[in-house]
């Protein structure tokens, strides 16, 4: 079992600590120093600071469609609302493409 009180860390540069948050900024460092070229990340300006910095984005509602489309038994609308429930914030015209992409 991993050891969930071990933490990270990630020398961030001070461009990204400056431009986005935390948590964003370790994942944006990690995938540079590690030659990752897509990450996930929900946040709109963390997105544009992530795409600045060349990498690929996804998110979420990427994810999930992306593991509907290679058959696993989800559904979208249930998985949006889920999420809304528990306060993540999903624009409504995002979700509702996303709802469409997956043919629900």
């Amino acid at each position: 079992m991993p050891d969930l009180d071990r933490q990270i860390v990630v020398d961030t540069s001070p461009f990204l600590r400056s431009a986005v948050d935390i948590g964003e900024a370790a994942v944006i460092q990690i995938a540079l120093d590690r030659g990752i070229q897509r990450v996930a990340i929900d946040d709109r300006h963390g997105r544009r600071v992530a795409h600045a910095s060349g990498l690929s984005v996804t998110g979420s509602l990427g994810i999930l469609l992306k593991a509907k489309a290679a058959g696993y038994p989800l559904s979208l609308c249930d998985a949006i609302s889920r999420m809304r429930v528990r306060g993540i914030w999903l624009a409504d015209a995002v979700a509702a493409e996303a709802i469409r992409l997956a043919g629900e």
